[in-house]
């Protein structure tokens, strides 16, 4: 009996010590790794997760854990109807089960998916102003089952860790909405000054047709903008669940460079496709994939030289699958290239040519990361750029298709 209450008080001072810790962090994904490995220590539990509520889109999902891999699990959306979670969410209660087998409303594809058997579960909700943002699970106790104390010490942390969670959320969104909003200017002012000379009396009618293709195309760059911000969001916060297939590297390749060809005839630069007669088969989102390759051509064709040429390239190794993209472009000053996957970051030799909205590369490092992968860049000034999209491999080959262009 002086043990268990030994380990009770050790594991309510280490509460008090966490929740300074979780008071003093910004970092989302650093303080949600600390509340996991605090909630399985206090409880002395297997595993611990925390699944993050979107009030707006109303899907919980899971964000962190203390036995999966990120890039399998997080995104991955749990249902509000048919899952323990989504009880604690939808109720605001906390729930402590000996078998999570005999619950009905335990959500099993969790465990199909990560190969993580849920034998015993507590779990609460995380709530600060009245406001669920989330739910903080512990899953599987050491010895015996989860107690009253338990409940009462992952309460304690819950309550500290939903405060903390929030003023993360609304730190980071605010850094990225004033970096929006910066980015907004120049296109709104461009917008003002239009609209103001076209109601001037003066304008020629080939002025005025000027002046509204002007609006027209700054238009379509907020548009851009607004896409592509909404994305970056989405996948900083982790509300992005990438949906995975096999599927031919091969001929996602092939579409790509087929969809810029138009686009590289415009200056004359020639695509070229240098890739093994067998490629591996991808594990994938390959929308998403897709999304990468696209904009790494974009960007190898409208910084490229006139009449010049991109190659892309495949390989692999027991563990990879590698996609190069190379240009024969005016190359990155070696300052810069550690800031090219900053957002709204662009070079200062290139904004000359610059129509995007500078969120293309951190769009795509998010993406290849969010699949367990890296993305790297090599370029040398007067000769070009590469980059190189390196994915973990599938074990299946995949013959190319002789039918491709």
């Amino acid at each position: 009996m002086a043990e268990i209450k030994t380990q009770t008080l050790d594991s309510y001072l280490r509460v008090i010590e966490i929740s300074r810790d979780l008071a003093s962090t910004l970092d989302l994904d650093t303080l949600l790794d600390d509340i996991v490995r605090a909630a399985a220590d206090i409880t002395r539990a297997e595993a611990a997760s925390i699944l993050l509520y979107d009030d707006t889109a109303r899907q919980l999902y899971f964000q962190v854990s203390t036995n999966m891999e990120e890039p399998t699990m997080r995104g991955f959306i749990v249902p509000l109807d048919k899952s323990i979670a989504g009880w604690i969410v939808t109720n605001r209660q906390s729930v402590r089960i000996d078998d999570a087998h005999k619950d009905d409303r335990h959500f099993s594809e969790v465990e199909q998916t990560i190969g993580f058997e849920t034998r015993s579960l507590l779990g609460i909700p995380l709530v600060t102003k009245n406001k669920v943002v989330g739910v903080l699970e512990v899953i599987n106790k050491q010895k015996g089952r989860f107690t009253d104390a338990d409940e009462s010490m992952l309460s304690v942390l819950g309550a500290q860790a939903a405060v903390a969670i929030e003023n993360a959320r609304l730190f980071q969104q605010s850094d990225l909405i004033s970096e929006f909003v910066h980015e907004l200017r120049t296109p709104l002012a461009s917008l003002s000054t239009a609209t103001y000379l076209l109601l001037r009396p003066e304008m020629s009618r080939e002025q005025r047709d000027q002046i509204v293709n002007n609006i027209h195309t700054e238009t379509l760059r907020l548009n851009s903008l607004a896409s592509s911000f909404l994305d970056l969001a989405r996948l900083e916060s982790g509300r992005v669940q990438f949906r995975k297939t096999r599927f031919s590297a091969s001929d996602l390749i092939y579409e790509c460079t087929d969809v810029m060809t138009s686009k590289a005839l415009e200056t004359g630069v020639q695509i070229r496709v240098d890739i093994p007669e067998e490629m591996p088969l991808m594990e994938a989102d390959r929308d998403k994939i897709k999304q990468v390759l696209l904009n790494l051509l974009s960007n190898a064709v409208k910084y490229n030289r006139q009449n010049g040429s991109v190659i892309v390239t495949g390989t692999f190794d027991d563990t990879d699958l590698s996609i190069t993209i190379q240009d024969t472009g005016v190359g990155i000053p070696d300052e810069s290239i550690p800031h090219l996957f900053e957002k709204f970051y662009r070079v200062r030799d290139h904004e000359s040519k610059a129509g995007g909205t500078g969120l293309g590369l951190s769009i795509s490092k998010q993406i290849v990361q969010g699949h367990n992968g890296r993305i790297e860049v090599k370029s040398k000034m007067g000769v070009g750029t590469s980059f190189t999209v390196h994915i973990p491999r599938s074990t299946k080959l995949q013959p190319r298709n002789n039918e491709s262009p």
